[in-house]
């Protein structure tokens, strides 16, 4: 049996692009940088991008679905996203080799089982994804207002997480956005603060959850010392990592 790796690309509110795989097969989360950066990033960590499958897209903000168009035409990889999603995404990144998915319904890419779930966040269908193989489930859970019951739910089942920490409070409260971004960040429909993210962690773990990635840090409303402060007295238990928008993560076997 092949064993299950993932790696965040990049994470952060300019990129997002998570990646997992087995020993012959890969599929992406997010596109949100431009198609030569996820390539060479794919090279920097020696992974063959003729094991990916697919591009799963979370939702049309573009630090997620930025290089989608280049990549699955210059790879030749389907990228899978509802109709809604497809509409609202700008015209000039939607991709040329679209395939339709429906919330909550799990569909099969190669070995791996995908579930697209609905969340609370400012989009037309946002999903986040549970990607499965081997009785492994991994998941990646960013872009979220608030905890709903179907996250918290869909959180318990996973034995590793690319988990928002977007922001911190006081640095979001005492920061240079204006006060009506402030309210979106901090809404149901927004992002999870530092402080959210390990409450669902405290709350909501399963006992096969073994690994955490803090994802999508603000650069204006966060810090990686501010996030991994919060989650320390967890790091005895669970294994804690930071990502990074600037470079990959390495690569980690679940």
């Amino acid at each position: 049996m092949s064993q299950l790796e993932i790696c965040a690309l990049a994470s952060g509110s300019n990129g997002n692009c998570y990646y997992v795989g087995n020993e012959k097969e890969a599929v992406l989360v997010d596109a949100g940088l431009s198609a030569r950066q996820i390539q060479l990033r794919l090279e920097q960590k020696q992974i063959d991008p003729s094991k990916l499958k697919a591009v799963l897209i979370t939702h049309e903000h573009s630090d997620h679905c930025r290089g989608a168009r280049v990549l699955g035409k210059r790879m030749g990889i389907p990228v899978y996203l509802t109709k809604k999603t497809f509409l609202a995404m700008r015209k000039a990144v939607r991709p040329e080799t679209p395939r339709w998915f429906e919330p909550n319904e799990e569909f099969q890419v190669g070995e791996f089982s995908v579930l697209p779930f609905s969340k609370q966040h400012d989009a037309v269908e946002a999903c986040s994804f549970r990607v499965s193989y081997a009785g492994k489930h991994v998941g990646v859970m960013t872009d979220i207002g608030e905890a709903c019951e179907r996250v918290k739910a869909e959180f318990a089942r996973c034995h590793a997480v690319f988990l928002e920490s977007n922001y911190d409070d006081d640095m979001l409260m005492n920061g240079p956005y204006p006060y009506y971004l402030k309210q979106r960040v901090a809404s149901d429909r927004g992002h999870l603060s530092n402080e959210q993210a390990c409450l669902l962690l405290k709350e909501h773990a399963g006992e096969q959850l073994h690994t955490i990635l803090l994802s999508h840090l603000s650069g204006e409303n966060n810090t990686p010392e501010k996030a991994y402060a919060v989650f320390e007295s967890l790091s005895q238990t669970y294994r804690i990592e930071l990502t990074s928008r600037h470079a990959p993560t390495e690569i980690i076997a679940i």
